[in-house]
């Protein structure tokens, strides 16, 4: 079982906000890559795929919490 931090709602809801955010920031980043084939070096695209992973984890721990926060 997994054990969860008790945070107070409004610091939670702007934790998720930033990281939603950031998410946003780094997809704009992805399609500007992906529109300019040719032109990224591998290790950009290797630090781009990284950082939208993380962004994705991030954003399913969200829906993850706001689920929970609806049942």
């Amino acid at each position: 079982m997994r054990r969860r931090a008790v945070i107070c709602p409004g610091l939670a809801d702007g934790m998720e906000e930033a990281q939603l955010s950031t998410g946003e920031e780094v997809l704009g980043h992805a399609v500007e890559l992906l529109r300019n084939p040719g032109v990224s070096s591998p290790g950009e695209l290797r630090f781009c795929v990284r950082r939208l992973s993380e962004a994705l984890r991030d954003a399913l721990r969200v829906a993850e919490s706001r689920g929970g926060r609806m049942a």
